[in-house]
């Protein structure tokens, strides 16, 4: 009851076709987090419905605690009901890569909630480069999602739906650390697709799909994907060789379903 109290004090932000997003707070007086609540699908028997919204739930918060873990960016997780379909992660005042790489606003995404549409962005920037905001070079930004994908892979967890809408940049404005010389943060979200997996078809696999994402949003962008590919390599290490092999493979059979249609 207490979830379903949240979700009519929260505001409705978005709907997919898996799942609502709301903003709300878990006290009048806390941080705004985001809610995605998986609804009842009126298609599916009720028993059936019930056990693949608490597993996937329940999946979704593993996966993002133990990227947490393995100090990979992701939101945080603030609260977890899997039988009503329900959790909470932490709202990230920021902006997608999508939106912050040329051509980016065109993309026909289809997310399962449209995560990267409702966190907030500081309206005053409308006519700059919106990098220049957060203070980073497209190379930079490119090294910042190579060096998380591969500390997520290094984690065995496979992102499922990796695209740049997947991804965002955190507002300097609502980032401390003194650990970077750097104002900001790339933070991988939507891991509602994710799982686990320590097998290298699996990591070229991901890999893959975020090629073809930026091939399709991003015309002419072989080069950014070339420096994320340069940073994960880097991140990697030894496990990056085999992979290679594996991503070389994964383009072939990709290539091939291409010209076969």
């Amino acid at each position: 009851m207490a979830s379903i109290d949240l979700l009519a004090s929260s505001s409705l932000i978005s709907q997919g076709a898996e799942a609502k997003v709301y903003k709300g707070s878990l006290t009048p007086s806390s941080a705004p987090i985001l809610l995605k609540y998986r609804f009842k699908k009126q298609y599916r028997h009720s028993t059936l419905d019930a056990s693949l919204t608490k597993s996937r739930v329940a999946g979704e918060a593993r996966a993002l605690l133990k990227c947490l873990r393995s100090g990979v960016n992701v939101p945080g997780v603030r609260m977890v009901d899997a039988t009503e379909g329900l959790l909470g992660i932490e709202w990230i005042e920021g902006m997608s890569v999508k939106d912050l790489l040329p051509s980016g606003a065109d993309e026909e995404f289809e997310g399962e909630a449209g995560l990267d549409d409702v966190l907030d962005v500081p309206d005053d920037q409308n006519d700059q480069n919106p990098l220049d905001q957060f203070g980073v070079s497209v190379d930079t930004l490119m090294g910042l999602i190579g060096v998380e994908l591969a500390k997520m892979h290094l984690a065995d967890i496979i992102h499922g739906d990796l695209t740049t809408s997947n991804m965002m940049l955190r507002h300097p404005s609502y980032f401390n650390s003194t650990e970077t010389d750097i104002s900001t943060e790339l933070v991988l979200i939507d891991f509602g697709l994710s799982y686990h997996s320590s097998l290298v078809e699996d990591k070229a696999v991901d890999l893959y799909v975020l090629e073809r994402a930026f091939s399709s949003t991003h015309p002419d962008s072989e080069p950014l994907f070339a420096s994320i590919i340069t940073a994960y390599a880097h991140q990697m290490g030894k496990e990056w060789s085999p992979l290679s092999r594996r991503l070389d493979d994964v383009r072939l059979r990709g290539r091939k379903r291409s010209m076969v249609g």
